[in-house]
Formats: structure tokens, sequence, C-alpha cells
């Protein structure tokens, strides 16, 4: 029964970060309006610290920016379902994790606030959700994860 549901947990969390990830490029890649209130409400609190632009159209974290960041570890999640390419869904899972982490933050730690988008704070609960499942998966793969590792540092020492 444990093995079993293990297994099951570590099938549905990549599909779910996966699923939340790509149905957010529609708002991302489209410029819809409850994308462009989060960015600009984000930008304008970023050139009131001196950093204007910073999540504009062409800045370093714009909505285009973030949006690839989230497809790129859709792939990677996606793609670790192939046996010879588990490890992957270790590198998804940390990207996954680092997106997260940076939104998590913005919604506590910015004006942006927990419910920018009048939606009852479900956003905000998306981004924990993703946050903890990505959390999980680097838990449970943390075998994957050592040993990817372990790689890139024998790659490292060789390459010297």
């Amino acid at each position: 029964m444990r093995k079993w549901g293990s297994r099951i947990v570590s099938i549905g969390l990549p599909l779910f970060v996966s699923a939340v990830f790509l149905d957010s490029l529609r708002y991302k890649f489209t410029g819809a309006p409850e994308t462009q209130e989060i960015f600009g409400r984000l930008d304008d609190w970023a050139a009131s610290w001196g950093a204007p632009g910073l999540f504009d159209h062409t800045g370093l974290f714009s909505q285009y920016v973030i949006g690839s960041a989230e497809l790129f570890a859709s792939t990677l999640l996606l793609i670790g379902f192939i046996p010879v390419l588990r490890r992957l869904q270790v590198l998804g899972s940390l990207l996954g994790l680092a997106i997260m982490t940076g939104a998590v933050s913005f919604h506590l730690f910015t004006p942006l606030g927990i419910d920018p988008n009048q939606d009852g704070g479900g956003l905000f609960l998306a981004a924990c959700l993703v946050w903890l499942s990505c959390l999980t998966l680097l838990i449970l793969k943390r075998q994957d994860a050592t040993g990817l590792a372990c790689d890139l540092l024998r790659a490292v020492r060789t390459s010297r």
C-alpha cells in the first residue's frame, strides 16, 4: 500500500505542477488583463526601489521570462517520465520551487498581496500548492537529486 501511494504521488505531483504552469501560459503569453495588473503592480513597486522596468514586458522578470521558465520546468517534469531521463524531474522540481518561491514571496512581501485579482486568493493558493508539490517531489526523488549532483560534480572535476 505504501509503495502504491508513493507511486501515485510521484506521478500525480509532476502532472499537477505541469498542468498549473501550462495553464498559466495562456495568461502570461497573451498579455491578459490579470497578468498586466500583477506585473504592472510589481513593476511600480520595483520602480519605487529604483529598479523601474524590472517586471515590464522587456524586464528581467517579465511575464514572458517567468512564463518561459514555467514552460521549461513543465517540460523537464514531463520528460522525466521517460525512465532514462527521470533525473530531469529533479531539475524541473528545483526550477518550479525557485519560481514559486519568488511568486509566494512577492505575494506576501510586496503591495501585490494575496488577492491581486479579487479571485479569493486562488492564485496565491495555487502558488503555495505548487511550491509544496515541488518540495515534496524533491524529497521523494532525493536519491535522483543526489545522483545528479554527484554526476555534475564529477563532470566539473574531469573538465578541469
